[in-house]
């Protein structure tokens, strides 16, 4: 049955010859509950479970303390982490699975209770206005400090450092995260930019944040090992551009003539359209604009995953909470079984249970 399925037929990503094209898409767990917010066995054994997908990519992974914003997420900055990570990695590989990092800094999206006090930063001083799930619970977001363009190359520079700790933690490749409403689509959008330096103003500017990490992060680790995730439609935790798709047809269109393992689009859910200038159709609009991987995410299933990559629109298909109850999701796929369904009071936090305890397919047969 699998060779019928577009999903299951092989696809080359960068230097990488994947068995099929099923990507376990980034998602918060936030199981780091140590001091070090380094990953454990437990980390280990979840994602090894999911090693049957084509690629992994891991939940999002701060690249400084600067760069956290929720309680109990991994990082990729010290030396107890990268530790963490290569029991991860290594757990992949030993199943047979290719395993990118998702690197990660959220910006104002944060608060002072993570930052002994201290501001959260951003490009401009403009309070996002949303809620920031600190140690002690849910809390209003405050007015950041706006970085300064030093500090705004020392964000590049820690990008770089965690593309780094990512190789010698085992990872195949790194995704920069500039969706949702984080630090990197904060600069690139005109809602949540006021900045009058070289990384503000026009489309060009407020882009070259993204551009100078792609760049730096390509140089240290080789272009072929980056990805980038992007969510044209988002806007959840930042307002819309003035011009949506004037700005991410020229980002696209850039990022077109780097050698990138992939471009990972963002489809809008239900709600959450990029109001009146909204990018209709995301997916279609952008293969034609980016010529190289392209992987789609949000709201798909085995029929509509098989569907988006025969019409040509996408080469591989992100799949997020449905990898969480179905660690065999390419096997349940591949025989069209029943999928499980997860428990969402265990999706951020806990223990094991409703982490690596659903089982899978022969087990239930059992």
């Amino acid at each position: 049955m699998d060779k019928q399925q577009p999903l299951f037929t092989p696809v080359r990503l960068g230097p990488y010859n994947l068995p099929n094209r099923i990507v376990m898409a980034p998602m918060t767990r936030s199981r780091a509950d140590n001091p070090e917010h380094a990953p454990t066995d437990l980390h280990a054994a979840y994602y090894a479970q999911r090693a049957g997908a084509g690629l992994i990519v891991t939940e999002a992974s701060q690249v400084s303390p600067q760069g956290v914003g929720y309680i109990n997420t991994p990082g990729i900055h010290s030396a107890a982490q990268v530790r963490g990570w290569r029991k991860v990695t290594d757990a992949v590989h030993e199943r047979g699975g290719r395993i990118f990092i998702q690197l990660w800094h959220v910006g104002r999206i944060s608060h002072p209770d993570f930052h002994g006090g201290e501001l959260p930063v951003a490009p401009s001083a403009l309070n996002p206005n949303v809620q920031a799930f600190t140690p002690s619970g849910f809390k209003d977001t405050v007015t950041p400090r706006a970085l300064t363009t030093q500090e705004v190359r020392g964000v590049v520079l820690d990008f770089v450092r965690g593309a780094e700790n990512a190789m010698h933690a085992g990872f195949d490749g790194v995704e920069l995260h500039g969706a949702n409403g984080y630090l990197i689509e904060q600069f690139l959008r005109d809602s949540s930019n006021r900045r009058d330096d070289a990384y503000g103003g026009s489309i060009a500017n407020r882009a070259r944040f993204l551009f100078d990490i792609v760049d730096g992060v390509g140089n240290a680790i080789g272009h072929e090992r980056v990805g980038v995730r992007l969510s044209p439609g988002n806007v959840a935790n930042i307002g819309a551009d003035t011009d949506m798709a004037a700005l991410y047809d020229f980002v696209i269109g850039v990022l077109d003539n780097h050698p990138l393992a992939y471009l990972h689009l963002v489809e809008p859910g239900a709600g959450t359209q990029g109001g009146t200038n909204a990018i209709a159709d995301i997916t279609q609009r952008y293969h034609t604009i980016f010529h190289g991987m392209l992987i789609t995410n949000n709201g798909y299933d085995r029929k509509s995953g098989n569907a988006v990559i025969d019409a040509g629109d996408a080469d591989l298909v992100a799949f997020g909470r449905s990898f969480i109850a179905n660690p065999d999701l390419p096997e349940r796929f591949r025989v069209d079984a029943p999928l499980a369904q997860g428990d969402p009071a265990t999706f951020y936090g806990g223990g094991a249970g409703g982490y690596v305890d659903y089982p899978a397919l022969e087990s239930e047969a059992a």
